[in-house]
């Protein structure tokens, strides 16, 4: 008989599965199940994308081991971008590092960083990586809620000083998944503040960064200045270029934690398939029109969400960015109850908000997803569901 390591026994993965599990029954009974619960893009990388890849799988040579760090052109393209798209300047031999996919780097930092008993101060809700990676390297988490009273921001000032003084890492998430919310740059100079004045990595996930609506623009953590002294930021080309399978992001920001990070790494594995590195180079050096085509179409999406369900009552926040829609429970359920209800009697599949924490319960997160004929078929459907 084989047990779990204590260190398992934090992580759980039970509502995701048990939402799944069932849209697979629904499915398997001939239900046509209308998916918008996993945040995996269905839509292609653009043409110059792919064709980088297919000529970089011709190269024989291209099949062996590559260094953890990525090729130096990759790591100049990702610098050139941050300069080019919010002006923050990167040293691509000590403030870039490639990354297996960005939960991949962050699922990590917590092992270069943290000994058993430290506290990571975690969004609540969040990610569930930001809880689950530090919670594996032994971490007390302090969770930091985030209302809609407060903006879905943070309260800093409401953290214990008792708390603080224990604290080495603050992971923050803007334009916010599952939340869809942003972050304005005057919390962003508040938060740079608040970390050099307690001591504090700031590990900034801006996965989002271009899934952006109506205008908005957001900040690059390390925009703010003084910011690279004590944070890094996370970012990934599965969003943003549709290339979620492809496992390609990176990390950029302080040199020095970064240098813990690749070590760790080191350790751990190899570096990114080398015809990935090629399709990535050509994603961030390439026409950005596809970026711009993309957010056009979440923003439509999202469109069709947030007017089909405030026509019906189901009044919705209508988001800036991301490629979510953060609802509250119309019913008088809990949050897993609703997604439940839903599922089997309409057939949309969402993810409720208790999966993401604490002050996620009451609400549902919904994956834009899926194409625009298949998003006014769900809204159809609830219409006749919740408005018989």
């Amino acid at each position: 008989m084989f047990e779990q390591a204590d260190r398992m026994k934090a992580l759980t993965s039970a509502i995701f599965t048990q939402i799944d599990d069932m849209r697979k029954a629904e499915v398997a009974a001939g239900k046509d199940v209308i998916t918008l619960s996993i945040g995996s893009p269905d839509m292609a990388p653009a043409p110059h994308i792919i064709e980088a890849l297919k000529n970089s799988i011709d190269g024989h040579m291209n099949y062996g081991y590559t260094l953890s760090r990525g090729v130096p052109e990759l790591l100049t393209a990702i610098a050139n971008w941050y300069q080019a798209k919010f002006d923050v300047e990167l040293d691509p031999a000590t403030e870039v590092h490639s990354l297996i996919g960005s939960q991949e780097g962050l699922a990590h930092i917590a092992l270069c960083l943290i000994n058993p008993g430290d506290v990571v101060l975690v969004p609540d809700p969040g990610y569930p990586i930001f809880s689950s990676g530090p919670l594996v390297a032994g971490a007390e988490l302090h969770r930091m809620p985030l209302t809609p009273e407060n903006n879905y921001l943070p309260d800093l000032t409401a953290i214990d000083e008792t708390v603080l003084k224990r604290a080495k890492i603050m992971i923050l998430n803007y334009p916010n998944n599952p939340l869809a919310a942003t972050a304005p740059r005057s919390f962003l100079e508040e938060v740079v503040a608040f970390a050099k004045r307690h001591n504090i990595l700031v590990c900034y996930d801006f996965a989002y960064s271009d899934l952006v609506f109506d205008g908005y623009r957001p900040d690059s953590f390390l925009s703010i200045p003084g910011a690279k002294d004590i944070a890094i930021e996370f970012n990934s080309l599965s969003k943003t270029y549709n290339m979620a399978g492809c496992r390609v992001g990176y990390v950029v920001g302080n040199a020095k934690v970064i240098s813990i990070l690749g070590r760790l790494k080191s350790n751990f594995d190899y570096g990114i398939f080398y015809p990935i590195q090629q399709a990535a180079i050509a994603a961030l050096t390439g026409s950005q029109d596809c970026v711009r085509e993309t957010a056009a179409r979440y923003q439509r999406r999202r469109d069709i969400i947030v007017n089909g369900f405030n026509e019906l009552g189901w009044q919705v926040n209508r988001p800036q960015a991301s490629m979510y829609v953060w609802a509250p429970v119309p019913t008088k359920q809990s949050s897993f109850d609703f997604t439940v209800s839903l599922l089997k009697n309409t057939g949309v599949a969402v993810i409720p908000g208790s999966a993401f924490g604490t002050y996620g319960e009451g609400y549902v997160r919904i994956a834009l997803v899926q194409p625009e004929s298949r998003l006014e078929e769900a809204v159809d459907r609830i219409t006749k569901w919740l408005k018989p």
